[in-house]
């Protein structure tokens, strides 16, 4: 019996594979091998030229609608003002409860942000024979970080090694490498700036160890335990204070219930075990991250959060959320594409110098959706709200 055919392969051009002539060549192959017509895949505005380092193989573009919610009032540290916020999704309701929350926030003189600490790491592990090497080489690191820093910092212009964390298991040296990336992310800068410092420790440190370049404890694209204790991305807090009133006239339920409300969210949620004892920051972030040209996939790190809320004497509501690993760049990535700069062109956070706003107007409309989806929880309309403005069908 004769061996079936092998399936073609995508068109390539080995000399300039990024040109308009070969995305049409590609979407004409997708198109003949998957029977699709691709009339919409294939009308876009991106020069297949802008894509080297961000996209293989190109042939087309993803459209996701871009609504515009706000105004968001903001007094951070590093982004002040109202925000005017573009969240691409496809959720129904999405934007119109992010809007509502905004519209309380600005209501009650903004939300306050604050961004405690921002790296990006990688962590090797060192092997040895037996725990008694691992501990001593871990005294050596230690004693020598000013020379791995020097190696580390040798790759980059931009990143600076922090601080190195040591933590050991049986035979082995874990090391987390927290870096500063400047408006970068940073993922691939402190991937290439530890392996330089690895190779230098392998050369000089006693007996000369053998090593693994991850040993998973940075968690790279994955949430952990780890992340929440010690950060990675940034650290970001947005808190408000709101009064009863207030709450009441726009959103509907009282502060006590809402309160109420809460405990029976902290219960369920150490119930469930769930990374996030509030509503649904993935919503917020994800819709922020599409329009932006942030690294999707690292929305299963940066959803992580902590929500803390406290009902003052005067019935007055505290109510915050902590982001231990907001991961987001202004910088380098998918943030200087077209579509996705004018969009942080928008929040004035393109460019160098503009990571820490960005965080924090990030964390800001995270709040918003937060405080949005609760009350509505609360007040019974969610369900009736998905119902006539989240349902693209007959």
């Amino acid at each position: 019996m004769a061996d079936a055919p092998r399936p073609p392969r995508i068109p390539r051009n080995r000399d300039d594979d990024y040109t308009a002539e070969m995305a049409a060549d590609r979407a004409r192959f997708a198109a003949a091998q998957t029977g699709a017509p691709l009339d919409h895949v294939t009308k876009g505005t991106i020069d297949p030229a802008l894509l080297k380092g961000n996209c293989e193989n190109f042939f087309g573009v993803a459209q996701v609608p871009i609504g515009l919610a706000g105004p968001l009032e903001i007094d951070g540290e590093h982004a002040k003002g109202p925000f005017y916020i573009p969240l691409a999704t496809t959720e129904g309701t999405l934007v119109a409860s992010y809007n509502r929350g905004m519209r309380l926030l600005s209501e009650v003189g903004g939300v306050k942000t604050t961004v405690i600490e921002r790296y990006m790491q990688r962590a090797p592990v060192f092997h040895f024979a037996n725990a008694r090497d691992a501990r001593a080489f871990g005294e050596w690191v230690a004693d020598h970080e000013a020379d791995i820093r020097t190696a580390a910092e040798a790759t980059t212009t931009v990143g600076q090694l922090h601080h190195i964390q040591r933590f050991q298991v049986a035979q082995m040296c874990f090391l987390r490498f927290n870096y500063l990336t400047g408006d970068a992310a940073g993922q691939n800068m402190s991937g290439k700036a530890t392996y330089a410092a690895c190779e230098w420790i392998a050369e000089h440190a006693p007996g000369q160890p053998w090593y693994t370049l991850s040993g998973a404890i940075d968690t790279d694209k994955k949430h952990s335990h780890m992340n929440m204790l010690h950060s990675r991305g940034a650290r970001v807090v947005a808190e408000v204070t709101i009064p009863d009133a207030v709450m009441q006239a726009m959103m509907g339920p009282s502060n006590a219930k809402l309160f109420r409300g809460r405990l029976v969210s902290n219960a369920g949620g150490m119930l469930a075990g769930t990374v996030n004892n509030g509503m649904h920051a993935a919503n917020g972030l994800t819709a922020l991250f599409i329009a932006t040209g942030q690294d999707v996939a690292n929305i299963s790190e940066s959803h992580a959060a902590i929500t803390f809320v406290e009902l003052l004497p005067n019935g007055d509501y505290y109510w915050s959320i902590t982001i231990p690993s907001l991961i987001v760049a202004t910088y380098g990535g998918g943030t200087g594409l077209p579509t996705q700069r004018e969009c942080l062109e928008m929040l004035g956070c393109y460019g160098k110098g503009k990571v820490e706003k960005f965080a924090e107007i990030c964390a800001a409309t995270v709040l918003a959706g937060e405080i949005s989806l609760a009350a509505a929880v609360q007040h019974g309309d969610w369900v009736s709200s998905h119902d006539r403005y989240g349902r693209n069908r007959p």
